[in-house]
């Protein structure tokens, strides 16, 4: 437990609580499953994009309308492919800065928020669906709940909102067996 991590959970604590465990997501720049098949999206989409609006500003002067309408359209779509080829990596990148986690005695808490301050909180006797994904180097994914199978293939901040799980997670944390095995045995104490 770092001290910056340790202290805003602590905050988050009552008074008869007791931290057993917080940590952070991973940091920085992730790349997921779903960019095997976002990356290439993201190229064709934004080389698309970026040649319509290169093409549509060498319309000549005398077009008209159709010299001002075209340029107009296809900067909406400029936008979207920059954000889908290196913003979306930003996006998830800081959402994942300002997330916490902890375990305590009596409950699962989850603090993040990308603008302003979110705080989950799940009672571990109410607790009924816990489940544990882990890679080979030991990192993985606590979920509280059932997954949508849809969210996986758009995990990540592909485009906002979009693959955003609802499922309360502890996501892409180190040693996440140890930290699962810490939750049940809580819960049993609970």
């Amino acid at each position: 437990m770092d001290y910056q991590t340790d202290s805003m959970i602590r905050n988050e604590l009552d008074s008869n609580e007791r931290l057993l465990w917080s940590g952070r997501p991973k940091q920085g720049i992730v790349l997921r499953g779903s960019d095997a098949f976002m990356i290439p999206f993201s190229l064709l989409w934004g080389g698309f994009a970026i040649f319509w609006e290169y093409m549509a500003l060498s319309i000549p002067d005398k077009a008209g309308l159709v010299g001002i309408v075209f340029p107009l359209f296809g900067i909406p779509f400029v936008i979207a492919g920059l954000y889908f080829i290196f913003g979306r990596f930003i996006v998830d990148a800081k959402k994942r800065e300002k997330t916490y986690y902890g375990l305590t005695d009596q409950r699962v808490i989850i603090r993040s928020g990308f603008f302003g301050k979110k705080t989950k909180s799940l009672n571990l006797r109410t607790l009924t669906d816990i489940s544990l994904s882990e890679k080979a180097n030991g990192t993985g994914t606590i979920s509280f709940g059932q997954e949508s199978p849809w969210t996986s293939w758009f995990s990540g901040s592909w485009f906002p909102g979009a693959g955003v799980s609802q499922t309360p997670k502890f996501e892409m944390i180190e040693g996440a067996k140890p930290i699962y095995n810490k939750i049940i045995n809580a819960q049993k104490m609970s």
